[in-house]
């Protein structure tokens, strides 16, 4: 019976310098809000998974760690802080995501553009990867954060179709479906990329459909990884993938046609998404 990951935890110089940088400048990162497993093993690669538009999400998600609440109004620094400490850190690749903004009329894609144009300004060499909401299927907000060209556009699918209402609030798996869709068909040359979480309850045949549903909606790039509850609030783990599982799963997606797919216990849809970006893509 496959047992929860373990977590490996490098030593702690390296990590401190980044994470006393990125908390200096105000910064937050998915890394930290999320409870992801590997922000220690990023952080001492100098990487992270930059979070903007604030740490409080307008919505609920029963999977997820980050505070919900009334967030407070965008901050105009932001990026230009962004850009500082990517240029800092000397990354060569950078993802950007954010929380969910509902309150906003373009649900912060304005934003998103005002923080690609900062980090080009002061490191024109680093790609930056988005890892974007839904817009709440506004196809204008999305067309204006796809016209700011990143080298990889992401939006997480989540999970299979029959757990979406559970897991995730104001959500639809077929809107995040229509968001890759309209990715991959109006701006055909940025990759398109999407993850789910395994473990909450759904069949390994469930898992088949939902990666040709990512598929037929253009998603070329794959990310699978379990599921950790980040607290005993959220939904409870159902099940502990083996590394066989994660095998059949990656096979699959290759099987389908995914130019990349990343498949393992503690995947995330950012962990070591340059070397992913950077394989598939040269």
């Amino acid at each position: 019976m496959p047992e929860k990951p373990r977590i490996k935890v490098p030593a702690r110089a390296e990590r401190e310098k980044v994470r006393s940088l990125i908390e200096g400048l105000g910064l937050n990162t998915v890394c930290k809000e999320a409870a992801c497993p590997n922000i220690w093993e990023c952080f001492q690669r100098h990487t992270a998974t930059f979070m903007i538009m604030g740490d409080i999400c307008t919505r609920n998600c029963r999977f997820c760690n980050v505070k919900t609440g009334r967030p407070a109004p965008l901050d105009p620094e932001e990026p230009a802080r962004l850009a500082s400490a990517i240029k800092e850190l000397g990354l060569k690749y950078a993802v950007i995501t954010c929380v969910t903004r509902d309150d906003l009329p373009d649900g912060g894609a304005e934003h998103f553009v005002k923080t690609i144009e900062a980090i080009r300004a002061v490191s024109p060499e680093t790609k930056v990867e988005i890892l974007t909401s839904d817009f709440a299927g506004n196809s204008f907000a999305l067309e204006k954060v796809l016209k700011a060209d990143p080298a990889v556009f992401n939006h997480n699918l989540e999970t299979v179709r029959r757990l979406t209402p559970i897991l995730r609030t104001k959500a639809t798996y077929l809107r995040s479906l229509a968001v890759l869709n309209y990715a991959a068909r109006m701006f055909p040359e940025i990759p398109v990329k999407s993850g789910i979480m395994v473990g909450c309850g759904e069949s390994m045949e469930e898992v088949f459909e939902t990666l040709r549903d990512l598929r037929e909606a253009g998603c070329s790039i794959l990310t699978v990884g379990q599921y950790l509850a980040p607290d005993e609030k959220c939904h409870p783990v159902e099940k502990y993938y083996s590394e066989a599982e994660f095998a059949e799963i990656k096979a699959y997606a290759l099987e389908l046609g995914f130019a990349g797919a990343a498949c393992g216990p503690l995947v995330r849809s950012s962990y070591r998404a340059g070397e992913m970006a950077e394989k598939v893509y040269g």
